[in-house]
């Protein structure tokens, strides 16, 4: 198994249990936990070659 499915399983774990919480805080936590380990597995998605890296465009100056 891959890593990023181990992450990507962990973050399904994690949106488990936001179900289940028995409160919005802990509904919040789980939630961004999981958004935490989505965001590994795809990050070692890229480490590995499988995703390209993500091209950040910044807005273009102008000159006075």
């Amino acid at each position: 198994m891959k890593q990023s499915d181990i992450f990507r399983d962990n973050a399904d774990n994690c949106l488990q249990l936001a179900e289940r919480a028995g409160g919005l805080p802990a509904h919040k936590r789980y939630s961004r936990m999981a958004d935490a380990w989505t965001a590994l597995a795809n990050e070692q998605d890229w480490l590995d070659g499988e995703i390209p890296p993500v091209t950040i465009r910044t807005p273009q100056t102008r000159s006075a």
